[in-house]
């Protein structure tokens, strides 16, 4: 196991984390418009960026291209970055993960392999062998809609025992079990799911990784800072104004919607890579008529 644990290990991993889109135009990464978006999402009081995720459409990127992303990413922020490490088998994780330590990341958020729906003994055996070699420390991505297998409540208490293994991205869709594992206070659990933002907070979650906050973040972030206040009544407020166009941001597979609003703003071209498709013309429309109904301001 490694013993040269970095300082980065402590971060608080608490707030608001963007899982970055990656913008694209003509087929080709727009690093033009990825820093400007880096740059305008840096202020506004965000706890830091999760690049080369399902948000930023990591399958579809080969090894140039997702290094790429992660050095103008860093290089247009003094926000803490998360870079995601995905593949089949636990030796090419690893691989990735080496070729972006110069980067010096806050942690790698490294799902279940896909496709393979490995044991929950294997899964265990899988994510210790990649945190004894990272070379940073590990946020757990459970999000069994796409790998096909599930991070059981028992494999993950085995699994946040291991010093490098620091946060977790819910995306498990049961409650019950964020609840338990928020509970055990091992590690940081993070929602993934936006739509369960909400609940997932309140059961004590320390905080959320959120496509949904690429528009209008101050309101997100005020939101999120409400709920970690206990700020309830606040934090309602809010969320009654938010939900509608969180949902519909997932309508369809996502990050196509949150680049049909982005887009409409001005801020990337609306381009997704197969084979996703577009939004649709009336996802569209409905997104622009939520967005222009928010509130103005986060009011006191």
């Amino acid at each position: 196991m490694r013993t040269d644990i970095d300082p980065l290990a402590d971060l608080d991993f608490s707030g608001l984390w963007i899982p970055l889109i990656t913008p694209f135009r003509a087929g080709a990464v727009d690093h033009d418009a990825l820093a400007a978006l880096v740059k305008r999402l840096t202020p506004s009081g965000i706890t830091g960026f999760v690049v080369c995720a399902t948000t930023g459409e990591a399958p579809m990127l080969d090894d140039a291209e997702r290094d790429a992303v992660l050095a103008t990413v860093t290089g247009s922020t003094t926000l803490p970055v998360v870079m995601g490490a995905s593949a089949t088998t636990a030796a090419e994780v690893l691989r990735r993960m080496h070729a972006a330590a110069p980067h010096r990341l806050a942690a790698f958020l490294v799902p279940a392999p896909g496709y393979v729906r490995p044991s929950q003994a294997a899964l265990q055996a899988f994510f210790t062998q990649i945190a004894d070699a990272a070379p940073a420390p590990l946020m757990l991505y459970d999000i069994p809609a796409r790998t096909g297998v599930r991070l059981e409540l028992d494999t993950l208490r085995a699994l946040v025992r291991h010093p490098r293994i620091v946060a977790l991205k819910d995306c498990g869709g049961r409650l019950d079990g964020t609840e338990a594992l928020i509970a055990d206070g091992e590690l940081q659990v993070l929602c993934g799911n936006d739509a369960e933002w909400f609940a997932s907070r309140c059961l004590g979650a320390a905080g959320a990784v959120a496509a949904s906050a690429h528009v209008r973040t101050e309101l997100f972030v005020a939101f999120d800072r409400a709920l970690a206040a206990g700020e309830l009544i606040r934090a309602r407020l809010l969320w009654r104004h938010l939900a509608p166009l969180t949902r519909a941001l997932f309508d369809e597979p996502n990050p196509a919607p949150v680049k049909a609003l982005l887009a409409h703003l001005g801020e990337c071209r609306d381009e997704v890579r197969e084979p996703l498709l577009p939004a649709s013309d009336a996802l569209r429309a409905r997104l622009k008529e939520l967005l222009g109904a928010l509130p103005a301001a986060a009011w006191r």
